[in-house]
């Protein structure tokens, strides 16, 4: 608690506090404090104290402070020093991370890192509950709270803990190796517990309670499939992700009861040569594009452009079967060897998929835009097409080229002229604007048809592609203002700029290469492009691309408009795949609802569009992750064959227990664990991402090429562990260090020090 104010004046009465007087003691009291005390504190008589309350209620009303149970108060940013913390999952290293239990601010709850049990303590994990002690850790400024260590007090429920892995024989009994690369250990299967499951299968099993030394105990209670099998990858990460995967039989049958929508009250525009471009392994086709030179004169070297997305709200009515089944999933699922749809194959292959030379209802965006890109005005209407030609980037791109082939050459000049002249344009108006231009190259997985790796390639970026990229956001963004002007429901597409606290530590990591950051000033996308354009021919390319990218903020959906930073647009939604994304359905009702299109409106929907928001944004990251797991599973059974070879590649992590490196030959990741470092004391230098020797001096940091040679591959979890061959920063010449680490002190480990402020 704060100290009691000093009285002043021969009166002996004690001056009225400040607002930020109040704050502070309310922070520093940890939610221990109400009006009593504070007027204790700073020796209020009893007319102060009805000015303390009319001010104590101006706080709570700006959200300076909030009022807790008891008649407390309490910084709204910051947790108690005892709280009851569920835990939601585990970090990248290993870490269960928890959150409050009860949480009354606006912003989301700040992080806590639950420090590991006591020894005879079971571990934490996900849906438990426990009465925790927080300790904040404070960022660089001394203000803010970067995040809560806690430590558990006592559990108080636990949730009947499940295990996802592989059955393993190993003489008469069975062991379960769990998929989790953060699972410490493995358990024990009796016989008698495995059921129909067998050697090679992967299960779900629940752990047995007990106490007996050695491994836990667990139970078959699903098997899941076989890990013989090429597509036990996306097999994996479906059920540890939690990716539903079955659909109700009501929406089936809606879906396959579904037929063709009728030309009544729509503009037909099938003698239009709309064609869709999409990569060779699509398997819906969700939107189509045209364009053509604006005949307005006032519009010299404009372009007038069509862009037809599905009309997936005639066919999925709200509170339908088929729209609980598509908002539950979220999204689409992509994985290398299968999609988990959105929606039904009826609908996302069929109904509402612009598959050529077949008529189909969509939504069509007029957009007019001018020799420089610019986005001079816009019409929607519900509409009939027919797709001329299903094409890939690859065909498009050799046709800009001049290399076509029957297809794009019965397309001609007239198709395929204006479609590249409108991307020029839009090229000029995306640079004037200056969004954010990350080069980040996207692994793509050969698969033969049995579903086994053959290898890793990296996707290459054709003008085909770019060309999709912005047609799409300036369809998006007309929407956008459509529903805007309009004064309509919209479920924004935003993107938050930086945060503070990242800022400083990219900025602090920049400065490291000699680049800066400017300080005391907004920053703009264009002002990370001036640093990426810096690095671009150099070898620390990809190192800063990953540092600016770490930088960002997730985008997510909201009903409250903040704009989106990475695009530099004040306004943006998600309007172009309403077949595999939910938000985007949103925003096809919405639009036919305020533009009087028909029926399947947002005016029949009953779901609060902020909670749907929270849901969509949660699903969109479920499915990158279970994505991005299954392309790892998949390089690391490609690399199995590796082990013992020595390769090159680049660290793009530095953690307290290691290294993470990329190898250059196909971005497989692995960890060099700091156990097999060239011997020395390990300091963790967090805003220059690396790990430096305290003895010897020698540094590893982010962005570092290093010879590597593969130890060890884990098909099962996607984990592959690495030994350094060479790499490494020695200190700079004429350094001191201390004298050689003596045989007795040969082990790595990590000494935290504070920062210098």
């Amino acid at each position: 608690m704060a100290k009691k104010a000093k009285t002043s004046g021969k009166s002996g009465k004690s001056p009225f506090p400040s607002r930020e007087e109040i704050i502070r003691f309310v922070r520093e009291s940890d939610g221990r404090a109400g009006k009593r005390e504070i007027a204790r504190a700073f020796g209020l008589d009893a007319r102060q104290k009805m000015d303390l309350k009319k001010l104590l209620r101006e706080l709570e009303l700006d959200g300076s402070v909030m009022r807790t149970r008891g008649k407390r108060l309490a910084d709204p940013a910051r947790l108690p020093p005892v709280a009851v913390v569920e835990v939601t999952g585990f970090g990248r290293d290993g870490d269960v991370l928890a959150k409050p239990g009860v949480w009354e601010g606006e912003d989301a709850p700040p992080p806590i890192i639950m420090r590991p049990e006591k020894k005879g303590r079971p571990a934490l994990g996900p849906g438990d509950k426990a009465l925790a002690r927080l300790t904040p850790i404070l960022a660089d400024d001394g203000e803010t709270v970067r995040e809560y260590k806690g430590e558990t007090i006592r559990r108080l429920t636990s949730t009947p803990l499940t295990v996802l892995g592989v059955l393993e024989k190993t003489g008469g009994h069975f062991h379960l190796k769990p998929t989790d690369k953060r699972a410490k250990q493995n358990y024990v299967v009796e016989m008698g517990d495995v059921g129909d499951a067998g050697p090679g299968d992967v299960v779900r099993c629940e752990v047995l309670r007990g106490r007996g030394l050695g491994l836990k105990r667990a139970r078959v209670i699903e098997r899941l499939g076989s890990l013989t099998g090429g597509r036990a990858a996306s097999v994996i990460a479906i059920h540890q992700h939690g990716i539903p995967t079955e659909f109700k039989p009501e929406a089936i049958d809606q879906a396959e009861a579904a037929t063709a929508a009728p030309l009544d009250g729509r503009t037909d525009l099938r003698a239009i040569p709309l064609v869709t471009i999409d990569g060779a392994d699509a398997r819906d086709f969700d939107d189509a594009v045209f364009a053509e030179p604006d005949e307005d004169n006032g519009n010299p070297g404009g372009f007038h452009l069509i862009v037809a997305i599905a009309d997936v709200a005639w066919y999925v009515r709200p509170g339908s079967p088929l729209d609980h089944a598509a908002y539950e999933r979220g999204n689409s699922v992509y994985f290398p060897d299968r999609v988990v749809p959105m929606l039904p194959e009826a609908l996302s292959n069929g109904w509402c998929s612009l598959v050529p030379h077949e008529d189909r209802p969509c939504l069509a965006a007029h957009l007019w835009i001018s020799s420089t890109g610019e986005l001079r005005r816009h019409r929607f209407e519900r509409a009939m097409m027919r797709s001329h030609a299903r094409l890939t980037y690859e065909q498009a791109q050799a046709a800009f080229d001049g290399r076509r082939d029957r297809a794009t050459e019965t397309l001609g000049d007239a198709v395929l002229g204006p479609l590249l002249g409108a991307y020029r344009a839009f090229s000029k108006a995306r640079k004037q604007r200056g969004v954010l231009e990350l080069d980040m190259p996207e692994r793509r997985v050969e698969l033969d048809d049995q579903g086994n790796a053959t290898g890793i390639s990296v996707r290459q970026r054709f003008d085909s592609h770019k060309l999709i990229e912005e047609f799409m956001i300036a369809a998006n963004v007309a929407a956008a203002e459509t529903l805007e002007r309009k004064r309509s429901t919209l479920l924004y597409r935003i993107h938050d700029q930086p945060g503070v606290e990242k800022i400083e530590a990219l900025r602090t990591f920049l400065e490291t290469l000699n680049l800066s950051l400017p300080k005391g000033q907004v920053l703009r996308a264009q002002q990370f492009n001036s640093i990426l354009a810096k690095v671009a021919d150099t070898e620390h390319r990809d190192m800063v691309n990953d540092a600016v990218l770490r930088a960002q903020a997730q985008a997510q959906y909201a009903p409250d408009n903040i704009g989106h930073f990475g695009l530099s647009l004040r306004r943006y939604c998600h309007f172009t795949s309403p077949i595999r994304r939910y938000a985007d359905l949103v925003v096809h009702r919405a639009l036919i609802s305020t533009l009087g299109l028909g029926p399947g409106g947002i005016d029949e929907m009953t779901r609060d569009l902020g909670d749907a928001g929270e849901h969509l944004s949660v699903t969109e990251r479920r499915a990158a992750a279970a994505e991005r797991d299954t392309v790892d599973r998949y390089m690391a059974t490609y690399m199995v064959d590796r082990v013992g070879a020595t390769m090159t590649g680049r660290v793009t992590g530095v953690t307290r227990f290691g290294l993470f490196v990329a190898l250059d030959e196909t971005g497989a990741d692995g960890l060099i664990p700091i156990s097999t470092l060239p011997a020395d004391y390990y300091r963790l230098d967090e805003s220059g991402h690396a790990l430096v020797g305290d003895d010897r001096g020698m540094r590893f940091g982010l962005g570092q090429i290093v010879d590597v040679s593969i130890a060890d591959v884990d098909p099962i979890t996607g984990g592959m562990a690495l030994r350094l061959v060479a790499g490494g920063k020695p200190p700079p010449k004429g350094e001191r260090r201390r004298k050689p680490v003596k045989k007795s002190r040969r082990k790595c480990e990590i000494v935290k020090r504070p920062r210098k402020r």
